[in-house]
């Protein structure tokens, strides 16, 4: 089994908690960073858009991918969030072991 880190970007530090939370409550991360505000540039609908948010660096299992991603559309205000997941290459084996153990289902 292989671990991931997605990340997502919202727009303020409470929604920001308020998925972190959720995400480790359900199981479908280990952990989850939530980083400073950052600003964003974007094209969205045809308009160069810059916004600050803050983001979160969501740690998983792969195969709670799926449902990590629901979550994320569940409780993410933007019609098209950023969803983006990365394969952890190498880790401290303690530290993959303990990802994989806390993103298992009770």
């Amino acid at each position: 089994m292989q671990t991931l880190l997605i990340i997502t970007n919202l727009p303020d530090r409470a929604a920001a908690e308020q998925l972190a939370r959720m995400l480790v409550h359900r199981r479908q991360a280990a952990c989850v960073n939530i980083l400073p505000s950052i600003s964003s540039t974007y094209r969205w609908q045809g308009e160069i858009e810059t916004a600050e948010e803050t983001p979160l660096w969501i740690k998983t299992a792969d195969d709670r991918y799926f449902e990590v991603e629901a979550t994320i559309r569940e409780f993410h205000p933007y019609q098209t969030p950023e969803i983006i997941s990365l394969p952890v290459g190498r880790g401290l084996p303690d530290y993959i072991n303990w990802v994989l153990a806390e993103t298992r289902h009770a």
